[in-house]
C-alpha cells in the first residue's frame, strides 16, 4: 500500500535540522564506528522487520555541512542529491542478502544522555522504478536518527527512512516527506563506541 507521511518542524527524524539549524559535530576526525540493529514497521508496515547495519569510517565535517545546507537552499531535494552524490562515503549501510550502499553523509551531536548520529545518503534507484516510472523515484534519500544512550544502553533507539525526499512548505519551512512510514530501529548494538571527544 502505498502511503505518504509528511512530518514538519525540527523534531523527530526532520534531519534537516542538521543541515539547516547548524547543528554542531562532536567530532569530523577519523573515527570507526559500527552499529548494528532491528529495524521494525510501523503502521502498514507493521510486524515486519529486518537487521541493519551502519559502519561509519568518519564523520563528515563542518564543510560538508555547508555544503548540504547551499545545496538544499538552492536546489532542495534534487540539490542535495547532487551535493550527496559527490561526497567522498563515510561509511556503508547494509542488511543481509543485499549489497549495499555507501553512506554520503554522517555526523553526531551530543545529547543530555548520549550522542545521536543523524545519516543522509541517496539510494539506489532500481531498474523497475525506472521503467515503471513509479512515484518512488521522488523520494530518493535515505535518512536514519540513531540516539545511542550512553546511560543506559538498553534505551538507545532510532528511526529509518529508506525512501524520503526534503522540501519547502508555501511559508517556508522545511517539510521531510516519507514514500512509506518510518521504521523504528530497536536493539541497537554499537560495537565501537570509541570516538574522539
Amino acid at each position: 500500500m502505498k502511503t505518504k507521511r509528511v512530518i514538519q518542524g525540527v523534531g523527530g527524524i526532520v534531519l534537516a535540522i542538521l543541515i539547516v539549524a547548524g547543528a554542531v559535530p562532536v567530532l569530523s576526525a577519523v573515527a570507526v564506528e559500527r552499529i548494528d540493529a532491528v529495524s521494525y514497521g510501523t503502521s502498514t508496515q507493521m510486524g515486519k522487520q529486518f537487521n541493519v547495519q551502519f559502519t561509519i569510517s568518519h564523520f563528515s565535517s563542518p564543510q560538508d555541512k555547508q555544503i548540504l545546507a547551499d545545496a538544499f537552499a538552492q536546489g532542495q531535494t534534487s540539490g542535495l542529491v547532487k551535493a550527496l552524490s559527490k561526497m567522498k562515503p563515510v561509511g556503508r549501510v547494509s542488511v543481509p542478502g543485499k549489497t549495499g550502499y555507501n553512506i554520503d553523509y554522517a555526523a553526531q551531536v551530543q545529547t543530555p544522555t548520549g550522542r545521536k548520529i543523524r545519516i543522509i545518503t541517496n539510494r539506489w534507484i532500481l531498474l523497475v522504478e525506472n521503467y515503471h516510472m513509479t512515484r518512488t523515484r521522488d523520494y530518493p534519500l535515505t535518512v536514519a536518527d540513531i540516539d545511542i544512550n550512553e546511560l543506559d544502553k538498553g534505551k538507545s533507539s532510532g528511526v529509518l527512512a529508506p525512501a524520503s525526499k526534503f522540501t519547502l512548505d508555501k511559508n517556508g519551512e522545511i517539510q521531510f516527506e516519507l514514500y512509506q512510514n518510518p521504521w523504528r530501529l530497536g536493539n541497537i548494538i554499537d560495537w565501537n563506541n570509541k570516538s574522539e571527544k
